[in-house]
C-alpha cells in the first residue's frame, strides 16, 4: 500500500518539484514557476508519494480537461505507485466532475508510454524539441522586411494591446490548440506575459507603422540560468510569410547570445510545419521532445 498525501505546503512542493525535475531535466523549473502556474489555473492540487509525484490543475484554457503531470523516479517502477497516483488525481477530478485526463510523456520514455496506453491513453498532440547551440555561433543580422520594425515590449510598453491582438489571431492557429478558450486580456496579460519567466525585454515586437502585426517571447527560469526557451512566436495571418517570424527570431538569438546563454530550446508540434521549418533553417537540430496523451481517469476513482 502506497502512502500518497496532498502536498500540504511548500516543503511537500519543493520535494514534489525535486521529482519532476530528475524526471524532466531538459523542462527544470524553479518554485518561482510553479507559484506563477498554479496562478493560472482554475483549481490545481499536487499530490506526494515516497518516490513520485502528481500535480493536476484544470487550466483557463480547456478547463472540462484535467491536466497531470504524473512523474515516479525510474528505480521505483513497476511496483503500483504509478497506479495509486493515477487513482489519487482521478479521484480529485471525478469530483469536480471531469471525466477526461490530458498528461504530458518524454517521448524517449517508452516505459511511460507503456504505461498511459495500457491505461487507455491515446497521443493528441507530439512536441519535438529544438535546440539551437549558442556557443560557437555567430549571430546573422536582424534584417526585418522592408517596412517591419522590430523593438521591444520594454522599449514600447504601449503596444500591449496589439501584442495580445496578435495572440488572438496566432494562438488557436497552433496545432492541437484549435479547441482551446482564449483568454480574456487581463488574464492573458497576468498569466502569459507578466510570470515568474516572462521578461519585457525578452519580448520582441514587430511593428508595421503603427500596427503590431507579429511577437516573440522567451520563458526563462533560473532553474536553467544557459537555457532560453522559446514561448510563443506568432505572426497576424495576413502578415506571413514575409519574413517576420525569421526577424523576429533572430532578434532573439542576437539577444540572447548578447546576454551569455549557451542555448535556446523550444518544443515545435510535429504537425507545425512552417516554424519546424524556420527553425531548421537556422540552425536548430531536433531532440526528444513529449507526447501529450488524452485518456480516461481510473475506473475505480
Amino acid at each position: 500500500m502506497h502512502e500518497i498525501h496532498l502536498c500540504a505546503d511548500e516543503g511537500d512542493e519543493e520535494a514534489s518539484l525535486a521529482i519532476y525535475n530528475e524526471i524532466w531535466p531538459l523542462d527544470a523549473i524553479t518554485m518561482d514557476e510553479v507559484r506563477s502556474f498554479k496562478s493560472a489555473t482554475v483549481a490545481y492540487a499536487d499530490f506526494l508519494g515516497s518516490a513520485g509525484s502528481a500535480a493536476v490543475a484544470l487550466l483557463n484554457r480547456r478547463p472540462d480537461v484535467g491536466y497531470v503531470i504524473l512523474t515516479v523516479l525510474p528505480g521505483e517502477r513497476g511496483r503500483g505507485l504509478g497506479t495509486a497516483l493515477y487513482r489519487t488525481v482521478s479521484t480529485w477530478l471525478s469530483a469536480k466532475e471531469i471525466t477526461e485526463i490530458e498528461a504530458p510523456v518524454p517521448e524517449d520514455d517508452e516505459e511511460s508510454l507503456a504505461f498511459a496506453l495500457r491505461h487507455g491513453f491515446r497521443e493528441v498532440e507530439r512536441e519535438r524539441r529544438m535546440i539551437l547551440d549558442l556557443a560557437a555561433l555567430e549571430p546573422q543580422p536582424v534584417a526585418p522586411p522592408d517596412g517591419i520594425e522590430i523593438a521591444t515590449w520594454a522599449e514600447r510598453p504601449d503596444l500591449i494591446r496589439g501584442i495580445y491582438d496578435v495572440a488572438c489571431e496566432a494562438e488557436p492557429d497552433v496545432p492541437g490548440a484549435e479547441n482551446d478558450r482564449m483568454k480574456s486580456f487581463e488574464d492573458w496579460l497576468a498569466q502569459d506575459m507578466q510570470g515568474s519567466g516572462d521578461r519585457a525585454d525578452a519580448t520582441f515586437v514587430a511593428l508595421a507603422g503603427d500596427e503590431v502585426v507579429g511577437y516573440a517571447k522567451f520563458s526563462l527560469t533560473a532553474a536553467q540560468p544557459e537555457t532560453a526557451h522559446h514561448d510563443m512566436t506568432g505572426v497576424k495571418r495576413a502578415w506571413r510569410g514575409r519574413g517576420i517570424a525569421g526577424a523576429l527570431k533572430l532578434a532573439q538569438i542576437s539577444w540572447a547570445k548578447d546576454q551569455g546563454y549557451e542555448r535556446l530550446a523550444t518544443q515545435n508540434e510535429v504537425r507545425n510545419e512552417p516554424i519546424r521549418r524556420l527553425n531548421k533553417r537556422l540552425g536548430y537540430r531536433e531532440a526528444p521532445g513529449r507526447i501529450i496523451v488524452r485518456g480516461p481517469l481510473a475506473p475505480d476513482a
